[in-house]
């Protein structure tokens, strides 16, 4: 039985501390498919699929426990993307990356 995650709108990615992956949901394989040769995978690095400066920011990040969110548009797609620090039972383990489409133009709701 596939998880929520397995089938869920975004793409999560998670690596360890030396940026290896070790968990990617459809969304995310079908992300990195651009790669023809497959290199993007379970157990291939996440640093080496990142283009500077963002390899130096995960650099940074798998050393130190930091949250990184951002918005990027690259053929007309924006998505918003946030890297947060990934906790298996209370510690500091990795990153996980959480990347989703966002529309153009969107609802803004202020709440009291």
């Amino acid at each position: 039985m596939k998880s929520w995650l397995d089938e869920d709108e975004a793409a999560i990615t998670i690596c360890d501390l030396s940026g290896i992956i070790l968990y990617m949901n459809d969304r995310s394989r079908k992300a990195f498919t651009k790669y023809d040769d497959n290199s993007v995978s379970v157990g291939s690095s996440l640093i080496e699929c990142h283009p500077e400066p963002a390899r130096s920011k995960l650099l940074s990040m798998l050393k130190t426990p930091e949250t990184n969110i951002y918005t990027v548009e690259k053929n007309g797609i924006k998505k918003i993307i946030r890297q947060s620090p990934w906790l298996k039972d209370g510690v500091f383990s990795g990153v996980v990356e959480v990347s989703f489409e966002i529309p153009a133009v969107m609802p803004h709701h202020l709440r009291k």
